[in-house]
């Protein structure tokens, strides 16, 4: 019995008596992937929102009214809530009988409603605490402009339920409405239709006509303005970016063009970007018609792009066939990480697509050196058991799972595998998927039930046995093999002026900087440093750079790492630069310090993947005289 389901079960023999006061409430026995939902049983089909964002007490408040499917005459539903204020509930009209169970780690309280059959309508009146872990509210001096504050909600994995009360699971699907309370100042936006501009009011609505899991709910709402793309694109951002950030990403139209060509429509009428502020945890999230993105992408020259693009392949793998439960994760991010790489070869070349491959592995050798190639975390088919899905590694689910399409298209053919790819879209668009019926949908229509060709390329070995099979792909690049030519020859001396990088991309520079022998002398740092001036290129750069630094104690770069670390919130970007420091004692000190300052502005999700490698737990449990 797992750790989660034990405590669910200890939870709920304390919640049934206070039930049998009111009157008999079932309360959930089972809790499938984080969620007290039976969907089985009672499922919500649409959900309508009249919501209030006030910033003075940062609360979220209002309604959620569900529509419900009652598949078996259930005589009660459950929804999932992560420290949430409920005040009243009502059934088509009517008071209702309702119960909050106790907290459980990582799943929140479970909300018990009692139903009919006849039961059409649920309405949950109630408003967010201070311990809503999918919202960030951010103070004026945390954004772009400094004069208005600003709030956003990060819905994945399963911290809707902190917003929002809901059946906060991937495996169900429903669509929504809102209405939307924000001050006459301020912009909302969501994952739905959106404003183009302001309402003199503060009120603003939306629809969101497709079907979508929980994970895919999201809400912003600040100084927010708008620029025009083209006739289905367009980015949202604090006022003094948005210009920038509209040519940074203003191939969105030919990527658009680009995906439809190779995976059929797109089927969410809009396609926007919203560059939120630093503290934003990810490169970008996938939210349909909405996709949030970090300003870290505005770097100047389009370098970064390749982000959008992977959002934007989203809008199949994930927001159009969304992986069931997060052990089949990689369904959501193989695929898309695959259909990335194969919109940046339509986009910018081949060269360009190998490199990035080349840089993935390099992702998934950091994980293997950290957690070793045995791991059962590097099976495309996670099993979660009990544990934190969100400190779980999922690299093997991005650049394995792309590395398996990769190899299923190369000895197929693309002349076979693509119409195969496009078909599985089209026959499970808007629904969701697990690995099981994934691999019974490739047997029969990919391998026509070729169970000796299905044995030759290892497909279980690919998806249910950690480490990288015998056959996955070589990627090449003649580019990178020019690169390490340099490498070696500053490696033999050869000053850094005197390198041949002239036209080298953000892809490049990484794979320069991550080969780079360690430790440099400070004298060979200093060359670096004057030559190429990477304090001044863009942060995915700089993660590569600082490593460096750290290594050789390099101090006249430490300001410029320190800026580094308070000024990102990315996790990807912060993290293997934490842990470089982490190595060291005194690496560790200074780590600590500056993560003592950059924490507050941190996003929840962004601290929870720092916390571990800088033992933050038994820092935060040191009196103030032990601190200093």
């Amino acid at each position: 019995m797992s750790r989660i389901l034990a405590a669910c079960i200890v939870a709920l023999v304390a919640f049934a008596p206070a039930c049998q006061k009111k009157a008999t409430i079932a309360p959930p026995t089972v809790v499938e992937d984080y969620s007290y939902a039976r969907l089985d049983e009672v499922a919500v089909t649409h959900m309508d929102l009249d919501l209030i964002v006030d910033f003075g007490l940062q609360t979220i408040s209002g309604i959620a009214a569900f529509d419900l499917d009652n598949k078996s005459d259930a005589n009660v539903v459950h929804f999932d809530t992560w420290a949430l204020h409920i005040q009243d509930v009502t059934i088509d009209g009517k008071e209702a009988r309702w119960q909050l169970g106790d907290s459980v780690a990582l799943l929140g309280r479970p909300l018990s409603v009692a139903i009919t059959p006849e039961s059409r309508r649920v309405t949950v009146r109630y408003a967010t605490t201070n311990d809503a872990r999918g919202v960030q509210w951010l103070m004026p001096p945390q954004t772009l402009g400094k004069h208005h504050p600003y709030v956003y909600t990060q819905s994945q994995s399963y911290h809707a339920r902190s917003w929002v009360p809901c059946q906060d699971t991937p495996a169900n699907r429903f669509t929504y409405s809102a209405r939307v309370h924000v001050p006459a100042e301020l912009l909302a936006v969501m994952s739905a239709s959106n404003p183009q501009e302001r309402s003199v009011e503060g009120v603003y609505q939306f629809e969101m006509k497709q079907p979508i899991p929980s994970y895919l709910l999201a809400l912003a709402v600040g100084d927010i303005a708008y620029r025009r793309i083209g006739p289905r694109t367009g980015v949202y951002s604090e006022p003094g970016l948005v210009k920038a950030a509209a040519a940074e990403f203003s191939d969105m139209e030919n990527m658009m063009d680009a995906a439809e060509a190779m995976m059929g429509p797109y089927l969410w009428e809009r396609f926007d970007v919203l560059v939120l502020p630093p503290s934003f945890p990810f490169g970008g999230m996938e939210n349909p018609r909405l996709t949030f993105a970090t300003p870290v992408l505005v770097a100047g020259d389009r370098s970064l792009v390749s982000v959008i693009v992977h959002e934007l392949a989203h809008s199949w793998s994930g927001n159009l066939v969304t992986n069931a439960t997060w052990n089949d994760f990689w369904l959501n991010e193989g695929f898309t990480t695959y259909l990335e790489r194969r919109l940046d070869e339509v986009l910018y070349g081949r060269e360009y697509m190998e490199m990035q491959t080349l840089l993935g592995l390099r992702d998934v050798d950091l994980d293997f050196e950290e957690y070793g190639v045995d791991h059962k975390d590097s099976a495309l088919l996670l099993d979660l058991g009990d544990r934190d899905f969100e400190e779980v590694s999922t690299t093997a689910a991005y650049e394995k799972g792309c590395l398996f399409l990769r190899m299923l298209e190369e000895s197929f053919g693309r002349e076979t595998f693509d119409p195969f790819l496009r078909g599985y879209f089209d026959a499970h668009a808007f629904q969701t998927m697990t690995t099981e019926r994934f691999v019974a949908y490739m047997k029969e229509h990919l391998f026509a039930n070729d169970e000796a060709k299905y044995a030759e390329l290892l497909v279980d070995d690919w998806i249910y046995k950690p480490g990288m099979p015998a056959n996955t792909p070589k990627p090449k690049s003649t580019r990178f093999k020019q690169v390490d030519a340099q490498i070696a020859a500053f490696a033999r001396g050869t000053p850094a002026r005197f390198l041949q990088t002239e036209g080298w991309t953000t892809n490049e520079w990484q794979r320069f900087l991550d080969n780079l022998p360690q430790p440099l002398t400070h004298e060979r740092l200093a060359d670096l440093e004057s030559a190429f001036r990477f304090e001044k290129m863009n942060a995915v750069v700089q993660r590569s750079w600082f490593p460096n630094v750290i290594a050789s104690k390099y101090e006249p770069a430490y300001p410029a790492l320190e800026d580094f670390l308070l000024s990102i919130g990315r996790r990807y970007l912060i993290r293997p630069v934490y842990m470089k420091l982490a190595e060291t004692p005194e690496g560790l000190e200074f780590a600590r310090r500056v993560y003592a300052q950059a924490r507050p502005g941190y996003h929840a999700i962004t601290q929870q993947g720092i916390d571990p490698v800088l033992k933050w737990s038994e820092v935060a449990a040191q009196t103030p005289d032990e601190r200093q």
